[in-house]
C-alpha cells in the first residue's frame, strides 16, 4: 500500500474537485436548450457580483431553477451512495457489497412509502422512515450472512437479494392502492429520479446529514483499514470493532436513507465507484472515502445528464443509466470471486 501523505490527499481531492466542476459545467450546458460555456461563465460572474437581474427570465429559469438544483441534488446523492457502498464493502469484507445489492435501498424506499402513507404532512417523515427501513435491512442481512461467527459471502448476497425481492413485492402491493397519477410518479421515483424538486429546508437536512455521515465514517477510516483483515485480527491490533461497526452501519444507513428519500433507489453506484477508486488510488480508506464521495458525485451528474439528453425530449430514470453500467460489472466481479 502506497503511503498516504496530507499532500497526496489534498492533491487527489483537489484534482477530483476540478473534474467535478467540469462535470457541473457540462451538465449546465447540455440539454434541450443548449447553453454556450462562455455565456454560462459570464452569467455566473454576473450572479457573483449581484447583477442577476440582468439575466433573461427564461434563461434563469432553465439554468438556475431547473438544471442547477438537479445537479446539486445529484452531487449529494452520488456522494452518499458511494461512501455508503465503500463502508459496507469494508465492514462486510465483500467487494460486491452495495446498498442496492444488499437490499438496503429497497428497505429505505419501503420505509419512505410507509411513512408517507401513515404519517403524511411532516417535513422529515420521509428521510426518517427511510433511515429506519435501511437500518433494519442491513441488520437483517448482516445476521443472515453470519455462519459460525464468520461472514459468508454467498449467504450474505443471497440474503440481500431475498430482502430486496421481498421489499419490492410489498412496494408493488402498496402501489396498487395509489391513483394513476400518483402511481406513475412513485414508479418513476423508484427507478431513480432527480427531477422532483426538493424544498430548501430539506436540502439543508440532506447537506448536514451527508456531512455528518461521511465525517463519522471517515473518523473510522484507519480502523477500516485493519478491519479488512478480519474482526479477530483487528481486535488484536486494538480496534474497538463493536464501536466501529455501530458507527459505520448507522452512518451508512443514514446516507442511504437520505439518498433514497430524495431520488429513489439508484442502483450500483456504491458498487462501481469504490471499485474504480480502489483500482486507481489504492485501498487506503483515508483516501478512498473522500475520493469515492467526489467520484460518486461526478458519476451521478454525468449519468443524469445522459439520462435527460439521450432520447430527447423524453427523460430516462437515472437509475436506468447506472444499472446498465453496474450490472455487467457486478457479474464480472461475482465470476472473478467465484474463481
Amino acid at each position: 500500500m502506497r503511503p498516504l501523505t496530507v499532500k497526496r490527499l489534498l492533491w487527489t481531492c483537489g484534482g477530483l474537485g476540478v473534474l467535478l466542476l467540469a462535470s457541473v459545467v457540462l451538465a449546465l450546458k447540455i440539454g434541450a436548450v443548449p447553453i454556450s460555456v462562455t455565456e454560462l461563465i459570464l452569467d455566473l460572474g454576473r450572479i457573483a457580483i449581484g447583477r442577476a437581474n440582468e439575466l433573461p427570465t427564461e434563461y434563469r429559469l432553465i439554468v438556475f431553477d431547473l438544471r442547477l438544483p438537479r445537479i446539486l441534488l445529484g452531487i449529494l446523492v452520488g456522494a452518499a451512495l458511494s461512501v455508503a457502498g465503500a463502508s459496507f464493502q469494508a465492514l462486510l469484507r465483500n467487494p460486491l457489497a452495495d446498498p442496492y445489492v444488499l437490499g438496503v435501498s429497497s428497505g429505505a424506499a419501503l420505509g419512505s412509502i410507509l411513512a408517507l402513507i401513515f404519517a403524511p404532512g411532516y417535513a422529515l417523515i420521509t428521510p426518517a422512515g427511510a433511515f429506519l427501513g435501511a437500518g433494519a435491512t442491513i441488520a437483517g442481512v448482516y445476521f443472515l450472512g453470519r455462519r459460525e461467527g464468520q461472514l459468508d459471502t454467498t449467504t450474505l448476497l443471497l440474503g440481500g437479494v431475498i430482502c430486496m425481492s421481498f421489499f419490492s413485492a410489498i412496494i408493488m402491493f402498496l402501489m396498487t392502492t395509489l391513483s394513476g397519477r400518483d402511481l406513475r410518479g412513485v414508479a418513476f421515483w423508484l427507478m431513480g429520479d432527480l427531477s422532483t424538486p426538493v424544498s430548501a429546508p430539506m436540502q439543508w437536512v440532506f447537506t448536514v446529514g451527508l456531512l455528518v455521515g461521511i465525517g463519522a465514517i471517515y473518523s473510522t477510516s484507519a480502523d477500516l483499514n485493519l478491519l479488512i483483515m478480519g474482526e479477530r485480527e483487528a481486535t488484536h491490533l486494538g480496534v474497538e470493532v463493536t464501536r466501529v461497526k455501530l458507527v459505520v452501519y448507522v452512518s451508512a444507513s443514514l446516507l442511504t436513507a437520505l439518498a433514497v428519500s430524495a431520488s429513489g433507489a439508484i442502483g450500483y453506484v456504491g458498487l462501481l465507484v469504490p471499485q474504480a477508486v480502489r483500482l486507481i488510488f489504492g485501498s487506503d480508506y483515508r483516501l478512498l472515502i473522500p475520493a469515492s464521495a467526489i467520484c460518486g458525485a461526478i458519476a451521478i451528474v454525468l449519468a443524469d445528464t445522459l439520462a435527460r439528453t439521450i432520447v430527447p425530449p423524453t427523460e430516462l430514470p437515472v437509475g436506468a443509466m447506472t444499472a446498465m453500467a453496474g450490472a455487467p460489472v457486478f457479474i464480472y466481479l461475482l465470476r472473478r470471486g467465484l474463481r
